[in-house]
């Protein structure tokens, strides 16, 4: 007899289970209820196509119910709410929003994929009309509908995460002056603080008022626009206002089915995406899932994983044995003319943990330097000290980025080390790469670090990685004159330094440091073979700036 499955909510979670329960059996009942009215559609392409990188309206939505009806004969109920759950007897009961009629339906299995709803703080004024959030096409429109109608001069973002950066972007590339608030020191909490600083320059660069450690307080309607007041006093005045500080799962249906909820606020649930009640399962931004790494419950409320979910969800109820392998946080962000990115977990996760981590950072170009349009990526390698287990990765850069991410992503799952990213053999052209990739070149000073050959100083704590720490420049005078040092730094350059032994003295640590730290690693060798105590600067002077600006 061919099962009856229920799925609420439609886009990553529940239209990947749809499709997969079609696949696997052409006889099944299967009934999507969606509130919306669009069941499967590009939520991350919301932002752009406000600031009209996607010009057309019709390529967000993937699938429209009556494409998705007409090739997977699903029944689809759009503008229908669920309103309540009965485990026990197996029946939902929906609301058609256009008639208000309520009736119930039964099924053999359920998948909850309600997703997340925007975080809306009881900030006084917060319901104004010019106040809005971003989750659906709705809200999209509602935000075009402003724009266009209203012509607003100035905009408030609130929140510096994903959905904010691209929102800043799309509010520039729509000529409105914009302003970003932001309550951590930092924007792009995903990364670490010092992996920011680059996004901050690019972000006010290209004309966005960054406002760090701060918070809003209070909304004002003032008759030409808003008044907002922030939590430091300081009040600013603007036209509208994108609230944009993170979403809350939506558990409201899970916790009248009695559904267990996890310590983070998200539907508890195994690795075959099974609720704590019997043929219930979850999916998606709702679920609460455990850190691929750090082995801990997370919230991580991606498309991607919410997909694999789905799908997951599916081939349960069909008896296969499939199961989710927890979730890296594996993302990417475009910030203006850079990108930012980022797998497994970083440093602020490691620290409250007090997980042993040990840290190198490396700035090579993206492809030879010799091959014209080569520019810099930053990236950050968090790895164990003692058996150089990978454990995540940071990448800051104009192009490049994604292809450096996406093979650390690959690594972590495969549960690579530090020695086996010295010995991948990825591509290399000039127009694409070098011989020795940001990747190899990552693994080289990891695995030094791990085997003993390098002891590193961190730009989070010159001059004071050691007590007896003395300071030793071996860049180029002409490189110091236009970049700078740090105070106190002897400057001895490189090539010189054999011959200029005797300057330095031995019953002091020598902290030697360059550009990005290729140099200050000869230096390093050089000095240790002849007896110095001695450490090299990690990452550079480049890393040491990106220190430096930590909150500005």
């Amino acid at each position: 007899m061919s099962k009856k499955i229920v799925i609420i909510g439609g886009v990553a979670g529940g239209a990947s289970a749809a499709a997969r329960a079609r696949r696997l059996d052409e006889n099944a009942e299967i009934i999507v209820f969606e509130r919306d009215s669009f069941i499967s559609f590009a939520n991350c392409g919301l932002p752009y196509h406000i600031g009209g990188e996607i010009a057309e309206r019709s390529k967000l939505l993937v699938q429209t119910p009556e494409s998705m009806k007409a090739r997977f004969e699903l029944d689809i109920r759009i503008r229908t709410e669920v309103i309540n759950i009965d485990g026990a007897a197996k029946t939902v009961t929906a609301r058609d929003l256009a008639t208000g009629n309520e009736y119930q339906e039964t099924y053999d299995a359920l998948i909850l994929s309600p997703g997340a709803s925007p975080i809306r703080p009881p900030i006084p004024g917060i319901d104004s009309d010019a106040v809005f959030t971003l989750r659906n096409i709705p809200d999209m429109d509602r935000i075009i509908r402003q724009i266009n109608i209203e012509a607003p001069k100035s905009a408030v973002v609130v929140g510096g995460g994903y959905i904010g950066i691209e929102m800043a972007e799309a509010l520039i590339h729509r000529g409105i002056e914009t302003t970003m608030v932001e309550m951590l020191p930092q924007i792009m909490a995903s990364v670490d603080p010092e992996m920011a600083t680059p996004l901050h320059q690019e972000m006010r660069r290209n004309g966005v008022r960054l406002k760090l450690s701060n918070a809003l307080a209070k909304i004002e309607p003032n008759g030409e626009g808003l008044t907002l007041t922030l939590q430091n006093g300081e009040t600013m005045q603007t036209d509208m206002v994108i609230m944009a500080i993170g979403v809350r799962p939506e558990t409201k249906l899970a916790q009248m089915a009695g559904l267990e909820i996890g310590t983070t606020g998200g539907i508890k649930v195994d690795a075959q995406m099974k609720s704590s009640v019997a043929d219930i399962y979850a999916v998606g931004d709702a679920i609460e899932v455990t850190d691929f790494v750090t082995q801990q419950p997370v919230l991580i409320p991606l498309a991607g994983p919410a997909n694999r979910q789905g799908r997951i969800a599916a081939e349960v109820i069909f008896g296969r044995d499939s199961e989710y392998k927890h979730t890296q946080g594996t993302s990417i962000c475009k910030v203006f003319d850079l990108t930012a990115a980022n797998t497994g977990a970083n440093e602020k996760q490691l620290k409250k943990l007090g997980l042993p981590f040990e840290k190198v950072y490396v700035h090579p170009q993206d492809h030879a330097g010799y091959y014209p349009g080569a520019t810099p990526v930053s990236l950050k390698l968090l790895f164990n000290p003692e058996d150089g287990k990978l454990y995540g990765a940071q990448a800051i850069g104009a192009k490049g980025v994604d292809k450096r991410i996406d093979v650390m992503a690959v690594a972590i799952r495969a549960g690579l080390s530090v020695f086996d990213l010295e010995e991948q053999e990825l591509c290399y052209a000039p127009p694409f790469g070098s011989a020795k990739d940001v990747i190899n070149q990552a693994g080289f000073v990891a695995a030094n670090v791990v085997r003993g050959d390098l002891e590193l100083c961190h730009g989070s704590n010159v001059p004071d990685c050691t007590e007896d720490a003395y300071l030793v420049d071996v860049r180029n005078p002409a490189e110091i004159g236009v970049l700078g040092t740090i105070e106190e730094a002897k400057n001895i350059p490189l090539h010189e330094l054999r011959n200029r032994l005797d300057e330095l003295p031995k019953d002091r640590t020598i902290v030697v440091f360059c550009a990005v730290g290729l140099r200050g690693y000869v230096a390093y060798r050089l000095l240790q073979q002849h007896g110095f105590k001695v450490r090299n600067l990690a990452g550079g002077y480049k890393t040491y700036q990106m220190y430096e600006r930590i909150g500005q």
